[in-house]
């Protein structure tokens, strides 16, 4: 016997008694990161109060707002627009960034301008460390033992933005849109050019085999237990940026006793193995035998079996770089200025950290 055919009806139900709490699975993926994103934004109750004003109209709440940038870097959506059309219509993003299901969703253009608000302030800083200390009280942290390294974030700016410092008025375009530019045989570099849509971007690449583009540096440091990250820098390409910020990072690291700290070969020479020593820090740098002089790293510190463990857990800081590029759409940054690229690299790592810490206080069930 077969079963009797179901009806293709079109006709929608006129009232809905499930709200989206209901609708939500109860082992959800992003039920634990909403419980620990709300005990973050309850901290910064205070913080936010001051930031408004206490009369006028009310703006979008910056609980909600957060929310709603969080999902944007947890489900890579790439603009505020679409993130606007998912809230219509998705009852998991209405359910996390706590819209009822008849509120209606935000104007982009609204959404952007509150926005803004936060960019301007030192929020992503304050969630971070809010999203760290939670996994320092699950004890998850370790406090001996990180790595650091960078990465180039490709700026908002084309490369036919970047043109001649002292060039003058030029004619204009035969295409405002999009003019031709021939920059071919032209010497090009950081010191007599500058991108005109986004003056704090440098021309840099990461090695020899690759071409140069306008970017930013990114660099983070994460302890080596569970490769969360616990700080974030972002600074301007140059040939020195990843060690300026592993020793800006080096410097902020809690506690007296001595840390270790692996890197890769770019972290190689004798000023910064230097610095490491004078500010109590272990420097487990990969050698670069190659390099002019030899290395700055000897026997002292690889004769220790601590030394190839450092080697084999700063390669977990890939993974991190990884996520950023892809999930949280960092391999070409959406903004432009070190302040506001930086605020976002920062929140970004924040989201990381907060997958990570989901992945690692959720139990496995395992099949019987």
């Amino acid at each position: 016997m077969f079963p009797m055919r179901g009806q293709d009806k079109h006709q929608s139900a006129m009232y809905s008694y499930l709200s989206p709490e209901q609708r939500v699975p109860a082992d959800h993926p992003l039920r634990p990161i909403r419980k620990m994103t709300d005990q973050v934004l309850t901290s910064l109750s205070r913080k936010f109060s001051a930031m408004y004003a206490a009369t006028g109209r009310p703006s979008i709440a910056p609980e909600k707002l957060l929310r709603a940038l969080l999902l944007q870097v947890l489900y890579t959506v790439r603009s505020e627009r679409l993130l606007m059309e998912q809230l219509e219509y998705n009852l998991l993003f209405r359910w996390f960034v706590g819209l009822d299901m008849d509120e209606p969703v935000w104007v982009p253009t609204v959404f952007s301008k509150n926005r803004e608000r936060l960019l301007d302030g030192d929020i992503a800083e304050r969630f971070f460390g809010g999203v760290l200390q939670q996994a320092r009280e699950a004890d998850l942290l370790s406090d001996d033992h990180f790595s650091v390294d960078g990465t180039l974030i490709e700026a908002w700016a084309s490369q036919k933005s970047f043109q001649r410092k002292d060039s003058g008025e030029a004619p204009p375009p035969d295409d405002p849109g999009n003019p031709t530019v021939n920059f071919h045989g032209e010497k090009r570099s950081n010191q007599t050019h500058e991108s005109t849509t986004d003056p704090d971007a440098r021309l840099a690449r990461k090695s020899g085999g690759h071409e140069a583009k306008l970017a930013y540096t990114g660099n983070v440091l994460i302890e080596n237990r569970n490769g969360l990250v616990v700080d974030t820098e972002l600074l301007q390409s140059n040939g020195t940026a990843e060690r300026d910020a592993a020793m800006r990072m080096a410097v902020r690291i809690d506690g007296d006793a001595r840390v270790t700290l692996a890197a890769d070969k770019g972290y190689d020479t004798k000023e910064f193995v230097k610095e490491m020593r004078h500010m109590n820090v272990t420097p487990h740098v990969s050698q670069n035998v190659r390099r002019s002089g030899g290395s700055a790293i000897d026997g002292r510190t690889t004769r220790h079996a601590g030394y190839k463990i450092s080697q084999q857990k700063r390669k977990r800081i890939e993974e991190v770089f990884g996520w950023l590029k892809t999930v949280g759409a960092l391999r070409k940054t959406r903004h432009r200025g070190l302040l506001k690229v930086g605020w976002v690299f920062t929140f970004a790592a924040a989201a990381y950290n907060l997958v990570r810490m989901r992945n690692l206080l959720t139990p496995t069930v395992r099949p019987a």
